[in-house]
C-alpha cells in the first residue's frame, strides 16, 4: 500500500528539493515566514487560502492537496466553520463534488450547519454551480424534512428550477415533487414560483393543473398589487417580486386564455384575452411597468387572432399572418396556429408556408428561445408544429415531405422524453404507411430502433 505523505511533509520536501528557505518561499507566495515555518512544522493549522497559495508556488493544480486536507485539517480536529466555510466554497468553484460531499456528510450529523449550509447553497446557485448547488439543496432538504419551514421551501423551489431541462418526463416529475411546497415560500416569491410551475405544466399540456395554479397565481398577484398600493413600496424598502404584480395577473389570464383555447372554448379565452389586453387600471408609469403593459397588449392581440382563427373566422388569417411576420419571438407559435387551423378546416397556406421557408428550415436545425418562450415551451411548440406539418403534407399527398417533418417531430419527441407525441407520430405513420417507400420505411425503422435503444 502506498504512503501518501501529509502536507507539511511535502511542502518540506519542496523546499529541500528546490534549495529554498522558508522566508524565500514566504515571500514567493506572499505569506510570512512565521506563517511557512508555523505550517511546516505543524504548530499552526493550515486555512484554504494559505495551502491554495502554497499549491500555487508549489506549482500543482489547485486542488491537488484537497483530499489530504479534509483528512488533516477537518476530519482530524474539532469541526470550524470559519475554516471549513472557504473549503466549501472553494471545492464548489473547482468542481471537486467530491470533497464537497465528503466534508457535507460530516456536518449534517448536526443541524445546526444546516442554515451555513443553505447559504453556501444559495451563493453557488447565484453564481452558476447548479450541480454543487442541487447536492447542497438536496442534503439540507434531508435535513429539515420534518420542518414546516419556508428554508426548506426554497430548497425545493431551487431543486426545481435546476431540474427543469428538455426531459419531459423528469421535468413533469419535478413539478409534482416542488407543487407541496409551493405555498409555504414567502408571499412575494410564491408570485415567480407559481409562474414557473404553471409554465412547465403548460408546456406538458397537463391543462387542469395549468387552471389550478393559474387562478391561485391572480389572487395572490391581486392582493400583492392592493397591498402595494397601501403601502407605496417605492417609499418603504420592501421585498418585491421579479416582475411587476400586476404582470402575474395579467399572465395569470393569458394562462386561462391558452387552457380555454386547449379546451376549445374560445368564446371565454376571449374574455380571458381582453383582460390583460386592456390594464389601463395599473398606476405605475415607471419603465417596466410600461413595458409590461406593451407586452401584454401585444400577446392579447396575437391570441385575439388566434381565438378567432380557431373558432372558424378563417378570413383573418392573412391578417394573422402579418402581424407574427414581423415579429420574430412569435414566427413558431404563429406557424403552429396557422397549420393547425389549416389542418382543422381543410384550407391551403402553401403559399404562407413558402414565405416561412427560411424560417421553418432554420427552427429544424435549432429552435431559438426567445422573449417569454423558455426552453420547454418552445421545444414542446415545436415538436407539435412538426407533427401538423406533416399531417398537412400526407393529407395533400406530399408523402417525401410529410415523413421528413413526421421524422423530425418523432426524433424530437423521443430526445424530449415526450412519449405522447412520439406515439402519435407512430401513429400517423402507420395511417399513410401504404405510400412509404422501401428506403422511407428503412429509415423509419432504425429511427424507432434508436428510440427503443434510447429508452432502454
Amino acid at each position: 500500500m502506498e504512503i501518501i505523505p501529509t502536507i507539511r511533509a511535502e511542502v518540506q520536501t519542496y523546499l529541500i528539493r528546490k534549495s529554498l528557505t522558508m522566508t524565500e518561499f514566504g515571500h514567493m507566495i506572499d505569506l510570512n515566514v512565521g506563517t511557512v515555518s508555523g505550517i511546516v512544522t505543524g504548530n499552526r493549522s493550515i486555512s484554504v487560502h494559505q495551502l491554495d497559495r502554497i499549491t500555487m508556488g508549489m506549482n500543482l493544480p489547485p486542488d491537488y492537496f484537497y483530499e489530504r486536507y479534509i483528512v488533516e485539517c477537518i476530519e482530524e480536529e474539532p469541526l470550524n466553520w470559519r475554516r471549513i466555510s472557504p473549503f466549501l466554497y472553494r471545492c464548489v468553484e473547482l468542481g471537486r463534488l467530491d470533497c464537497l460531499r465528503r466534508v457535507v456528510g460530516m456536518l449534517l450529523d448536526n443541524p445546526v450547519y444546516l442554515p451555513s449550509l443553505f447559504e453556501v447553497a444559495e451563493d453557488s446557485f447565484k453564481e452558476g454551480y447548479t450541480e454543487a448547488a442541487a447536492f447542497l439543496y438536496e442534503n439540507v432538504a434531508e435535513g429539515e424534512k420534518y420542518q414546516y419551514s419556508e428554508r426548506l421551501a426554497v430548497c425545493q423551489y431551487k431543486l426545481f428550477t435546476i431540474r427543469i431541462g428538455d426531459d419531459q418526463e423528469k421535468n413533469y416529475d419535478a413539478a409534482l415533487q416542488f407543487e407541496p411546497y409551493v405555498e409555504r415560500l414567502d408571499e412575494i416569491d410564491q408570485l415567480e414560483a407559481l409562474k414557473d410551475l404553471a409554465n412547465t405544466y403548460r408546456s406538458l399540456r397537463k391543462w387542469d393543473k395549468v387552471e389550478l395554479f393559474a387562478k391561485a397565481l391572480e389572487i395572490k398577484a391581486d392582493i400583492q398589487y392592493k397591498l402595494d398600493q397601501a403601502h407605496d413600496v417605492k417609499k418603504e424598502n420592501l421585498k418585491k417580486p421579479v416582475s411587476p404584480p400586476f404582470a402575474y395577473w395579467a399572465f395569470s389570464h393569458l394562462l386561462r386564455d391558452e387552457v380555454c383555447e386547449a379546451h376549445k372554448d374560445y368564446e371565454k379565452a376571449l374574455q380571458h384575452t381582453y383582460k390583460y389586453a386592456d390594464l389601463s387600471w395599473v398606476k405605475e408609469t415607471d419603465e417596466i411597468s410600461l413595458e409590461w403593459k406593451k407586452r401584454f397588449k401585444e400577446w392579447a392581440e396575437a391570441n385575439a387572432y388566434v381565438n378567432k382563427l380557431h373558432a372558424g373566422e378563417v378570413g383573418i388569417l392573412a391578417d394573422y399572418v402579418t402581424y407574427f411576420s414581423s415579429r420574430k419571438e412569435e414566427t413558431l407559435p404563429g406557424l403552429d396556429n396557422v397549420i393547425e387551423a389549416a389542418n382543422r378546416f381543410h384550407l391551403d397556406v402553401d403559399h404562407i408556408l413558402k414565405q416561412f421557408e427560411k424560417e421553418i428550415f432554420t427552427l429544424l436545425d435549432n429552435p431559438e428561445y426567445l422573449g417569454v418562450y423558455n426552453q420547454q415551451f418552445t421545444t414542446e411548440r415545436f415538436t407539435h408544429f412538426l407533427r401538423e406539418l406533416a399531417i398537412y403534407l400526407l393529407r395533400k399527398g406530399r408523402f417525401s415531405e410529410g415523413f421528413t417533418f413526421l421524422f423530425s417531430c418523432l426524433e424530437k419527441s423521443a430526445e424530449a422524453n415526450n412519449r405522447i407525441q412520439a406515439i402519435r407520430c407512430m401513429r400517423l405513420f402507420t395511417h399513410f404507411k401504404e405510400h412509404a417507400s422501401a428506403n422511407t420505411k428503412a429509415v423509419y425503422g432504425e429511427l424507432i430502433k434508436a428510440v427503443n435503444e434510447e429508452e432502454e
